[in-house]
Order: C-alpha cells, then structure tokens, then sequence
C-alpha cells in the first residue's frame, strides 16, 4: 500500500505540472490506459461516468524496473452497477424527450474506478486523454466535456483535484465529505449528494432529541469516515454530550485491531454508536460484534449504509434490528426496473461489464474455464433473482445519479440556446455540440435550476452543494423476517423545524418501544448539583445534594443558588421555603412549663397573702410588720406574672414590658426587704440607753425608703425607653433554617444599670441581714433574709453565663427561669417559716411565746 500511494502522489504531481505547462501544447499518455475496461456510447456530446463496480483491486507488484502488469479488479458490486445503468437509463430517456436536448443525442463514456484511488486517477487521466496514441491523434482535443462520479469521498478528492486542472465539471452522485465544499481547492466539483455537514448536523439534532450524551463513534479509515465522524464529534461536544470513544476502522480490518475496537464499546459503557464508514467497513465492524456476541446497542448508520442490502442479512438481525440513520430521499423512477432487467450477456456481449455481472448474479461461468463455477445454460432470468441490483424500493443513490445527468443536459440545453451578446463570457461566441468549453459548462451547472417530475427542485449553491433532505430511517422486521427500511422522520435544512420524528412508529434495538439510555451519568433531579469526577468527560458527573439552605430546581443544575435570607431549603432541596419563625411560645412544651411554674408561683404569693390577711392580728404576723409583708408579696405576686410577658411572638409593646416591668418588680421587693430589714436593725440598736434612732424610721420613712429606692430604678426603665428602647429583632443565618424572633435590648447600657441595680439593693440586703443574723429570732427573719439573697445571687450569677451561650428561644427561658428562681426563693425563704407556724404551729403564735423566747436570748 505504500508503494501504491506513493505511486499516486508522484503521479498526481507529474500530471499537474505537465498539464500547467503544456496545457496548449502537444499531449501525451504517460501511461496506456487501454488495459481499462470502458463502456461507450456515441452522442454529440459525451458525458463521462465514473463507478466503483468492484470493492478492491488485486494489484502486481511494483518493480520499477518494467512496466506494471495490468491491474484486476474483485467484488463485483450489485448495487454501484444498478447506479451505472441508471446513468445510462436517464441518458436514454433525454435523448428520446424533444423537450431537452432537441435535436442532440448524449453518450457516455464509463469506466470502473474498482474503489481504489490509484485506479480512480488512471480513469480520469481517460477521461482527460481523449482517443489512444495509436490512432493518430495527438491532440488533447476529444475529452468528455464533464464527468459524473466517483461515489466515494476519498476517490473524488483525487479525481476532484486532477479534474480541477483542466476546469472540467465533476458532478458526483455519493460523495459527501464536507471537504469538498472548499471551492479553493475543488473549484468545478458539484453534487448531488448533500454534504455530511448537513449530515451530521441532522445526527447531532438526532443525539439532542432523545437526550443521549454519551455516544460513541467509528469511522471508516477515509475522507468519508474521519471527516464525518471528526465533525460530528465537535458538532455534539458543543450541544454538550461527550464522546465515550473514537475508534478507526482499519482497512484491511486486522483481526486484532477489531476486536480491539469492538471492546471499547463494552468497556466504555456506551448504549449508542454511531458508524460514520462504508458499508464495507460497517460490515467488517458489526462481523466482529456478532463474534463477540455484542447485543443491546443501538446504531447510528451514516447514509453510507442504512439502506446496504448487503448488511440487512439475516445473520445481522440480532444485532442490526432497530438501528437508525438518515438516507436521502428516494424516489420512484417510471421504467427503472424494466430496463435494469433487459440485461443478457447475448444482447450486451459488447459491454465488458455484463459478462461479469452476469457470472457474479448466477455463480455460473461465461467462459470455456469453467472449473471453479458450472457453464452459464442460457436459462437464467433477472426476474426471478430479487437481487439488490433490480430492488427497485430505495432508490436513493440511483435517484442522485438520474438528478446528475438531468442537471448536466439543463445546463448544456441553457449553454447551446444562448443569444449573441447575451453569454456571460461576451469574448465568445455562441457553442455548438463540437466546440463545448468545459469551463463555460461549468458556468452553467453551476447556476442550473429546475424542477424535475418528480416536483423535486435542482440546484446548487455557492458551494456546489445540493439543499439537503433526508429521511430517517429505522431498521424493522417485517412478517416475513427481511428489513423494511421504515421511514420515521424527516430532515431538511429548508424548513423550521428542521427534525421532524414520528416517534411512536420507532422500534428501537431488541424490537423495544422505549426510547434506549445512553448516558455517561444520569441526569441529576434537582436538589442536586452535578460534581465532574476527575479525569473524566464532563458527561460523568456525580450528583451531590445541595447544602442546607441552597437549592436546585432544574435537571443537571451545574451549581446550588443560596437562598434568600428569610427562606430556607426544603427536604428535596429543590424549592425555597420561609424560615421557621422560632420564639418562646404560649403552645412550646416549655412556654407552658414556665407558664404553670409563674402562675403557680403567683397562686402561692396569693395564698401566703390570703393567709396573712386572715391571720393579720396574730402576733407573728404585727411582729413582721404586716405591711412591709404585704408589700413584699405583692411585689413577688407581680415578678411572677412579669415573666408571662417574656413568653409569646415579641412585639414593641411586649419587649418594653417585659425587661422594665421586671426592673421596677424586683427593685420594689428587694426594698421593701431592705426598708425592713433596716428598721428592725436599726429597732434593736435603739434599746441601746440613750439612742434616738428609731425616730429616723418610723412608719413614714420606710416609706420613704422603698420609694426612693424604686423610684431610682423607674427613673432608669423610663429613660431606657425614651432613649433606646426594647424592640423585636429577627435573627436570621445563612447558617439555620429558623428566623429566631427575640427583643434586642436597645442599649446595653441600659440593660446593664436595671441588673446592675437590682444587683445593688440585694447587696444591701445581704448587708442588713448580715448584721441582723444575731438578733432574736422570734422578731426578725435576717437568717432567712440571708439565705434568700444567697439563692438570688446564684441564680443571678448563674444567669449571665447561661444566657450568654443560649441560642435562640432559650435564651429568653434562661431569663424566665432567673426571674422564676430568684422569686420562688424569696417566696419561700421568707414566708414558708410564718406560713409554717400560723398553719401548723399555731401554740407558738403566742405574744408570751415570742416576748419568752426573746427574753431566754437576751439571758443568754
């Protein structure tokens, strides 16, 4: 294969400067192309064919020391022989139309490229040649005017380029690499066949459709193949599915290398591949899947092969069955069949062509050897074989070369009905059929634009590329066990949209009704973000749950969006909610704990007062001055229901309360604790003989006193409110799912004075009870006293830490629970000894009794 190519390439270069140097002069056949097989036809104007009728070619080897042995040709193609009678049939159909053409006939001249770029460059160098050397005729002069063909994209490349010297037309009929729309370098090539840019452009729209991201992809060792598959590969990277392989399908389809590609596809985990590679590529592909039993994958066909009849076998049905692609439109074309069938070696002996044909289509023998296949009788008839060669069904591939031929005789019908003055080169005059310039025709087709009988417009673009219609195709098995070739879409690049899918009528590999998944990672639902794993396509992903408090709502979301401060993330991450409202509430299992234990402390207050008020003539109750008494229970009474306003949603009017009446409640019990306290110290300092003291504080000046000392303490409260006062704040974190509602103090300051003072009278009352500890105690409670301010300052002391480190609601029941404590303490500390004696001792509530004990402690 290497000495072959560089045979081409020294070929090719020798031809271009030859012909770029002696273009007007004397030409010459460097090498005899009469070893080549060619069907003639006589006309006025002769149009020159080109078909690959055979797969390979068996060459000789290269010696370069004599001249090379005659090249044969093998596999005998059915299907590009039926494309090469239908080139002849349209041909024969316009020289019987007078409409077209009148009074002009049109031949052929066709030769065999047997799929081989080398061979394909020797038919074109006939083409060029005009006659042989040895009939005399030297000039370059009698070349067909314009060429239809090759079918391949690699064998148009050369063929293309080598044409392009001499300005010659090339029409081809098959050839659809998107290389050769580039008029820089195949300025006179046009087609039929829409370019794979289109193709490919219908494909990835196929890939998008069905949501498939993860595709993988063989291509044939050719223009074709690499150049499809390359486009088609940037074309869905870009939609933003991936690649899952690119494997090349080598072309002598080497055993290990096969098998090698075949496994990518297991190994990679892709559901869907698409072969972009003649069908004698595809062919060895799907040979090797069958060997390694490779089920469950469904194809993607280029519109090389998903209408080959060679692939449609049944030993392929297994794995072939649902497979899909896109063909070009098909057309039924009136008398087709008849004359594909005319065909008999007795009536065609001429034809070099039939012969062979005739000997592949009934393995029989022409020839007087006949010892590799039986003698031809004479019995065997066309129409009883079914071959692909006259299936006439699908027409595709034929119906673009009948376009071709149609479109060369309009633009040779416009070129010889021009009008002096009139032509686009006004240098020249007016053609006849012996003076056709193949650059002027080139003109010509390139502006030809018709409507043909089948209602089907014909023209071509700046790039000699036809608009592109497909159909889509889907592989089914019909009754009787043979591939229908089922049209389920349509594609043209005309319309909008251009896909358009029949869904329902698929039936997709392993004869399935749902739609196969072919994708790296499945979708991401939202709620979730996609994470690229490293070192892999972007198609594989894995799908992680948003954070708390951001959200997804959509499929494959690449990031979480936070939420706005006042919502927060649901359960499935995928909608924003409002935050939870969170504040110490009348129906929160702790709002009605700390709601009984107030209540329940102020029905205690109330019945320590009830029973003092019965009880008010007792002597324990005159000796504990019975007024401060009251005064101190009511002040209790009122701590205890301060702390209700603590508890509920926190309004404005709520938060002023709640902090200022607990202020002025607390500061009004503690002075009357100390007024009293004070009095009865002050009460035993006055038996001293000679003190005056008690004159100081009498009834009126302890009054006095637990006013001042209030007053001091709503002085603070009523400035804390006009300043700076208490208001509800929300607090709300990125952090928590819950907008805790609670009173922001206003000033710190504030805040810090009303405890700081409450702080304050409690250690003067500690004080006075400290010093009052001795006193007797049937007329004073200082040891009571005393305990009571002890519980009060660790409650208090406890309290700053605890409400400091408690987060959310807790830190107003820290506040509830303080104020609770402190009073039940004061409660009970120093109402539960008298309580005990009016109700349980009532003989030590006695005048003598208390005067008796105080007469024993003052002997002692």
């Amino acid at each position: 294969m290497s000495l072959q190519g560089l045979y081409v390439c020294l070929t090719v270069l020798f031809l271009s400067t030859l012909i770029s140097s002696q273009l007007f002069q004397t030409c010459r056949l460097i090498r005899s192309t009469s070893d080549l097989a060619v069907l003639t036809s006589e006309g006025d104007i002769t149009i020159g064919g080109l078909f690959s009728l055979h797969d390979t070619v068996l060459e000789s080897p290269l010696s370069f020391t004599a001249k090379p042995l005659p090249t044969h040709c093998s596999g005998f193609n059915f299907r590009t022989f039926r494309w090469m009678q239908t080139m002849i049939f349209a041909i024969e159909e316009i020289n019987r139309d007078d409409r077209l053409l009148a009074n002009l006939t049109l031949g052929y001249k066709i030769y065999d490229t047997c799929s081989t770029p080398f061979h394909g460059l020797r038919t074109a160098l006939a083409l060029m040649s005009g006659h042989e050397e040895d009939q005399g005729n030297p000039e370059c002069l009698d070349r067909v005017p314009v060429v239809i063909g090759d079918g391949g994209s690699t064998l148009s490349l050369v063929i293309a380029r080598f044409l392009g010297v001499f300005h010659v037309p090339q029409v081809s009929y098959f050839s659809s690499c998107a290389c050769l729309s580039n008029k820089l370098e195949f300025p006179s090539f046009l087609r039929t066949m829409p370019s794979d840019f289109f193709q490919v452009d219908a494909l990835t729209q196929l890939v998008q459709h069905f949501g498939w991201n993860w595709v993988g992809t063989f291509a044939g060792d050719d223009a074709y193949g690499r150049g499809g598959a390359q486009i088609f590969n940037d074309e869905v990277t870009k939609l933003g599915a991936c690649i899952a392989f690119y494997e090349i399908i080598p072309k002598n389809h080497e055993k290990a290398e096969m098998t090698r590609i075949v496994k990518r596809i297991g190994e990679s985990g892709a559901r869907v591949v698409l072969v972009f590679a003649l069908e004698q590529d595809a062919r060895a592909l799907f040979w090797e899947a069958l060997r390694q039993n490779l089920t469950g994958i469904q194809w993607l066909a280029s519109e090389a092969w998903i209408t080959a009849a060679v692939l449609s076998t049944p030993e392929f049905h297994s794995i072939l069955q649902g497979s899909m692609g896109y063909a070009i439109r098909k057309a039924d074309i009136p008398g087709l069949q008849p004359f594909l069938l005319r065909l008999h070696p007795s009536k065609y002996h001429q034809d070099p062509f039939v012969l062979e044909f005739w000997e592949e289509m009934f393995q029989c023998s022409l020839g007087k050897d006949s010892s590799l296949r039986p003698p031809c009788n004479g019995s065997e008839v066309l129409v009883n074989t079914g071959n692909i060669y006259s299936d006439v069904t699908q027409l595709r591939i034929s119906y673009n070369v009948y376009k071709a031929v149609y479109a060369i005789a309009h633009a040779l019908d416009l070129m010889l009905l021009c009008e002096p003055g009139k032509r686009p080169f006004m240098w020249e005059s007016c053609p006849n059929s012996s003076t056709i310039k193949s650059g002027e025709l080139l003109h010509y087709l390139k502006h030809v634009h018709f409507t043909n009988e089948f209602g089907e417009e014909t023209k071509f673009d700046d790039n000699g590329d036809p608009a592109a219609m497909y159909d889509l195709i889907n592989w089914q098995l019909g009754g009787n066990r043979e591939v229908q070739y089922v049209t389920v879409g349509r594609f043209d690049e005309t319309m909008q949209p251009k896909l358009m899918i029949e869904e329902t009528n698929i039936i997709w590999n392993g004869n399935q009704r749902q739609v196969p998944v072919s994708v790296c990672s499945t979708s991401c639902p939202p709620g979730t973000r996609k994470a690229t794993r490293p070192n892999f396509p972007v198609c594989c992903f894995d799908c992680i749950l948003c954070a708390a408090g951001e959200v997804s709502n959509q499929t494959d979301a690449l990031e979480c969006e936070k939420c706005l401060s006042e919502f927060w993330s649901n359960t499935r991450r995928d909608t924003c909610i409002p935050k939870l409202v969170e504040f110490l509430s009348f129906s929160d299992t702790m709002g009605i704990t700390l709601i009984a234990m107030a209540l329940l402390g102020s029905c205690f207050t109330l019945a320590v007062a009830l029973i003092f008020a019965i009880k008010r003539h007792t002597p324990i109750v005159r000796a504990n001055n019975s007024e401060l008494s009251f005064l101190i229970l009511s002040s209790l009474w009122l701590c205890f229901l301060c702390a209700l306003a603590f508890i509920g949603r926190p309004t404005s009017w709520s938060c002023g309360l709640r902090h200022t009446a607990f202020g002025i409640a607390f500061s009004l019990c503690l002075s009357c604790i100390l007024g009293k306290t004070l009095v009865v110290l002050m009460a035993f300092r006055a038996t001293l003989p000679g003190s005056n003291v008690m004159k100081w504080f009498g009834p009126l000046q302890q009054r006095g006193i637990i006013f001042l000392c209030t007053a001091v303490q709503v002085v603070i409260c009523c400035t804390w409110l006009s300043v700076a006062p208490p208001v509800p704040r929300k607090l709300m974190t990125s952090e928590t799912a819950r907008i805790i509602i609670l009173c922001d103090v206003g000033s710190p300051l504030a805040f810090s004075l009303v405890l700081g003072y409450i702080g304050l009278l409690a250690a003067l009352c500690f004080l006075m009870a400290f010093l009052a500890r001795k006193l007797p105690d049937n007329f004073n409670e200082a040891k009571f006293i005393t305990f009571s301010m002890l519980i009060f300052f660790a409650v208090w002391i406890a309290f700053v830490p605890a409400y400091v480190s408690s987060p959310g609601k807790y830190t107003v029941a820290v506040e509830i629970f303080a104020i609770l404590a402190s009073s039940y303490g004061l409660l009970l500390c120093i109402f539960t000894p008298k309580c005990y004696i009016i109700l349980l001792r009532p003989e030590k509530n006695t005048k003598r009794y208390l005067m008796s004990k105080s007469n024993t402690e003052r002997k002692y």
